[in-house]
């Protein structure tokens, strides 16, 4: 049993959104949300602790005007049968209607084996089965088939986003029937905009977890957690069971606000799973939320319950390296 983080946090200042992803090579690759919204940027490192050194590279530039203009949200950098792929927001525009932005969810490809180099092409646009307001797009494997998560605004329903789930005809390609797993209908998910997202998906004693973000992007945000069985069919709705309550959430105690919008990854040896999130560390905030710049990476190594579910504690206070240690 973990005691307590190995990690000295925070990992990456003014880094939001965060996705660490730990390939075949032994290294660590980042991405995650840059306060300008203007550019994708990937970094690489031997350790989790020394992605804050590790140079950033930018892999994409917003255009400047049209559908992939404003508000570059969320990249998640995966591997897939030898390519590696990145999925992101794009609007626009920075205005709202009704409450919404415009984001679509798109993809890029590289076929270098290290994705610090080579081209980064655009696949174009995820197509949904509507023109709405969707984001934050999570792909996984199971049992031989490649799934999509991703949070979009149904029309019909009241709200920001609810998750769905689809079979992929490819990396950035949906096949057959878009189900919704979740939508909001605590109270924890409702404060200020009624909202699912971010999900991100860890697989362990025969269940599939899905946790999620609620919430508005102040102190109130916090994650939450689905789950289904692993021989069950994810593409029925009835398979999918939602946790009552908050499974992270600010902590005064700690000075950590606002915890959400989180990855998973596993330790240097390979030994420990780690929680890859993002949070403040102050609660009053100038502003709307969505542009005060800074919601730091954060690492968190956590425990599974009795239950083998995932048990995350509290958000862990800052931790400062003591000089003579080097990552």
């Amino acid at each position: 049993m973990i005691e307590k983080s190995v990690y000295h946090n925070p990992i990456v200042k003014q880094r939001a959104d965060p996705w660490i992803y730990k390939h075949s090579d032994g290294y660590y690759y980042f991405t995650a949300s840059v306060p300008e919204y203007d550019r994708i940027e990937i970094r690489k490192s031997r350790t989790i602790e020394g992605l804050d050194a590790a140079e950033p590279v930018t892999a994409w530039i917003k255009y400047d005007e049209g559908l992939l203009s404003a508000n570059i949200w969320a990249p998640e950098i995966h591997y897939i049968e030898g390519k590696w792929y990145i999925y992101f927001a794009a609007a626009r525009s920075t205005e709202t209607n009704n409450g919404l932005f415009d984001h679509r969810m798109y993809v890029l490809e590289n076929s270098s084996p290290d994705p610090i180099e080579g081209e980064w092409k655009e696949k174009g646009k995820i197509k949904t089965k509507w023109e709405s307001f969707a984001l934050d797009a999570t792909t996984f494997e199971h049992q031989g088939t490649r799934y999509l998560v991703w949070p979009q605004k149904d029309p019909d329903i009241k709200g920001n986003s609810n998750l769905y789930i689809s079979v992929m005809k490819n990396p950035w390609t949906l096949s057959g029937e878009q189900v919704m797993i979740a939508t909001p209908e605590y109270e924890w998910e409702k404060i200020g905009f009624l909202v699912n997202e971010g999900p991100a998906v860890i697989k362990r004693n025969g269940m599939v977890f899905i946790t999620y973000s609620a919430s508005a992007t102040d102190h109130h945000y916090c994650m939450g957690l689905l789950f289904a069985s692993e021989d069950s069919d994810l593409l029925q709705s009835e398979a999918w069971t939602k946790h009552s309550e908050p499974i992270f959430q600010t902590n005064e105690q700690t000075s950590q606000y606002g915890p959400g919008h989180n990855s998973f990854t596993v330790s240097e040896d390979g030994k420990h799973d780690v929680l890859i999130y993002h949070a403040r560390n102050y609660k009053e905030i100038e502003g709307d939320p969505l542009y005060d710049p800074n919601r730091h990476t954060r690492a968190q190594i956590f425990n599974w319950n009795d239950k083998g579910w995932p048990a995350f504690g509290n958000p862990e206070p800052n931790r400062r390296k003591p000089p003579h240690q080097s990552n």
